[in-house]
């Protein structure tokens, strides 16, 4: 498996801590042998209403009470500040997904906390599928990602991981053997480094698929949870684990997703990006705990 240095090796090391913070070095890859990737997953009953519709207050408070965890800070903009100076060029990956997007509501309240420290209006963008496309993405100094989990035909899951495949010029490339291969794009120039924050969205995923872009409201559930983290990998792992927790309550029996998510270990395996291991995972759960599944 590929070694990955931490952040605070690094910085003992080199003794540029004040440096890195000020350059707002992404923390995804801060883990290693000594310290566990932490995930933060926070739900609450009224974030989403009965036709899945979200709250953007709610989501507000859940998003800068997570920033303060995660972050170990005083203040929400002290968090932000940590990974983000005002000189950024921010692209927000979201996922334009039809049945299941990222709301708006989630859209525009990273694009408000990114305003509120400092970024200016005309280095940030919002897009999914034109990222090579897009200006503000080709010249981004930092990324933001942040989109649904759910069942996917092709990879087993869709998460963190599988939300950059428009980063390649030709995502079907990934699709053979389960799309094993995701981890990859983390490591493509235009991504590497870059990304500060993952944000996948739990409110109402989606469980079980039956086809290529197949959605049933049967297979959705409100679990009103969000899960954040700065490492990819480590997120998709965690959002697993509660999508299999459903499946079982759901079918009644173990019956596991196919094809296999193998995709998220090959990330840490192959790919060196993140944390895959549920034993080296740090996860922190906030807010409403009925039916959390893990």
């Amino acid at each position: 498996m590929t070694h990955i240095i931490t952040r605070r090796d690094f910085l003992r090391k080199t003794g540029a801590a004040t440096i890195i913070a000020a350059a707002g070095v992404p923390l995804f890859a801060q883990e290693g042998a000594q310290k566990k990737s932490k995930v933060i997953l926070i739900r609450h009953q009224n974030i989403v209403d009965k036709d899945g519709r979200v709250d953007q207050k709610v989501f507000e408070q859940m998003l800068d009470e997570v920033m303060v965890k995660l972050f170990d800070s005083k203040t929400h903009e002290a968090a932000w500040k940590q990974i983000i100076k005002p000189t950024d060029i921010v692209g927000i990956k979201s996922n334009k997904w039809k049945y299941l997007p990222t709301p708006a509501e989630v859209e525009n309240t990273l694009k408000a906390r990114l305003r509120s420290v400092g970024v200016q209006e005309e280095n940030i963008s919002i897009d999914d599928q034109g990222v090579l496309r897009n200006p503000v993405f080709l010249k981004a100094t930092a990324l933001i990602n942040a989109r649904p989990m759910r069942a996917h035909h092709w990879a087993g899951v869709s998460g963190c991981l599988k939300n950059y495949i428009m980063f390649t010029p030709e995502p079907s490339d990934l699709h053979p053997d389960s799309c094993v291969d995701l981890g990859s794009l983390y490591n493509l120039p235009i991504v590497k480094g870059k990304t500060r924050l993952n944000v996948l969205l739990m409110l109402t995923p989606q469980f079980n698929c039956l086809g290529p872009h197949h959605f049933d409201k049967e297979f959705v559930w409100q679990y009103k949870g969000l899960l954040v983290g700065t490492d990819p990998v480590a997120l998709d792992s965690v959002g697993l684990k509660i999508i299999e927790a459903k499946r079982r309550q759901y079918f009644k029996e173990d019956l596991p997703i196919r094809p296999s998510p193998k995709h998220i270990a090959a990330a840490e395996q192959k790919h060196g990006v993140g944390v895959a291991d549920m034993k080296k995972i740090e996860l922190i759960k906030l807010g409403w705990n009925e039916g959390v599944l893990i």
